[in-house]
């Protein structure tokens, strides 16, 4: 089972990847709220353990904008605060347990399996923008309902850039979220995935409007306009 955590106290943190480890999860750590919004969008994990309170996107946020989505891997939200309403909060936000610090590791443990064992539902959703169209389920993409041939790291990419359209998106974005910081990928892979997409993208319908754009010094967006 695939879990990660999004913690951005490193002691903790690693300390959970540590015990966890030792019950044989397989665990990723996000340290801030942007990379862990980034993995958990785009990654395929069994159950996602969420602070409340992280730079650069709060927990709140994160499970909000996932659920909003169709993200809806388990998460269980982690947090300081113990009043009620925090609770109350992270639940409706979409959280599916929560557990405020201190806790016992074994009480995690418990959290874990409890949230794993319910029922999974599979709902349908489509990820759609102007005329472009991807099912993540069925790994089928369109444009105005022609099937679009991608490989698993173009559809990947896509996908990304559909979950943040009119965002400009750095390279290291990008890398952290398709190639989850792979220490064997090139400087100009990104170009390289990008130049793919575009051909598939925009150059096969050139009577369309162009969706993939270079900010240049910046880096890429899915937009209708430059």
């Amino acid at each position: 089972m695939k879990l990660l955590i999004i913690e951005d106290e490193h002691k903790i943190a690693t300390s959970l990847k540590t015990g966890l480890e030792q019950e044989n999860y397989t665990v990723d750590i996000a340290f801030d709220g942007t990379t862990g919004f980034d993995l958990a969008s785009t990654g395929d994990y069994d159950l996602i353990i969420l602070d409340l309170l992280l730079p650069g996107m709060d927990g709140l946020t994160i499970c909000k904008q996932l659920r909003s989505a169709g993200v809806h891997t388990p998460i269980i939200m982690l947090t300081a605060k113990g009043d009620i309403g925090d609770r109350v909060t992270g639940l409706d936000s979409g959280a599916d347990d929560y557990l405020s610090k201190p806790f016992a590791f074994v009480e995690l443990l418990a959290r874990i399996h409890a949230v794993t064992r319910r029922p999974k539902t599979k709902p349908t959703f489509l990820l759609t923008y102007a005329d472009l169209q991807l099912d993540p389920q069925a790994f089928l993409a369109t444009r105005t309902q022609t099937p679009l041939r991608l490989s698993k790291t173009e559809f990947t990419l896509l996908e990304y850039l559909l979950r943040h359209t009119d965002t400009i998106l750095t390279k290291d974005q990008i890398i952290a979220a398709v190639w989850h910081y792979d220490s064997d990928i090139l400087d100009n892979t990104v170009e390289v995935y990008i130049g793919y997409l575009r051909k598939k993208i925009d150059r096969q319908f050139p009577a369309l409007t162009p969706l993939i754009h270079t900010v240049r010094g910046f880096g890429y967006k899915l937009s209708t306009s430059k």
